[in-house]
């Protein structure tokens, strides 16, 4: 991931705080800050696929996120300090989880649509659709799954091999 030329050239990227079952981002994370770009993380709206990217000042500011009752650490809903990535400058990447994958950039997630909506959002900005690359263990890439025409492709799917 590091090495990624798309990871190198971005600036503003966002990435999720891996539950157990998905590949762990914490290192990738410290790695955003020592390299001085961007770092953005997701805030859920429960009760609806409506989703933010919030800006954290730095790898520790993670201790100081609430635990959603998903189990998932974000910024709080009266939290209106932090910078929304799509209120600025948009986004160059964004690092996506999932349940799984096809070779054809489908993304099976957990049902809500946050991203997919999110993506929506994202084409809307003047920066335009940021690059999109899923983590995923080899056992998540499957033949095909299923999908809806509100589904958003990824761009690229990296998994150990």
């Amino acid at each position: 991931v590091i090495c990624h030329p798309k990871y190198q050239d971005s600036k503003r990227i966002a990435i999720f705080l891996s539950m157990p079952d998905e590949i762990q981002t914490e290192e990738i994370i410290k790695d955003i800050f020592k390299q001085g770009k961007e770092c953005f993380i997701p805030r859920y709206k429960p009760q609806s696929n409506h989703m933010d990217m919030l800006k954290l000042s730095s790898a520790e500011d993670i201790s100081s996120l609430t635990l959603t009752s998903w189990n998932i650490l974000q910024p709080s809903d009266d939290d209106s300090a932090r910078e929304e990535a799509l209120a600025g400058g948009g986004l160059d990447l964004i690092f996506m989880p999932g349940l799984g994958f096809d070779k054809k950039g489908n993304r099976l997630g957990r049902g809500k649509g946050y991203y997919d909506t999110y993506l929506e959002r994202c084409m809307k900005h003047p920066s335009g659709k940021p690059y999109t690359i899923a983590l995923a263990f080899r056992e998540q890439i499957c033949e095909s799954v299923p999908v809806t025409e509100n589904d958003v492709q990824v761009d690229e799917i990296l998994y150990e091999d």
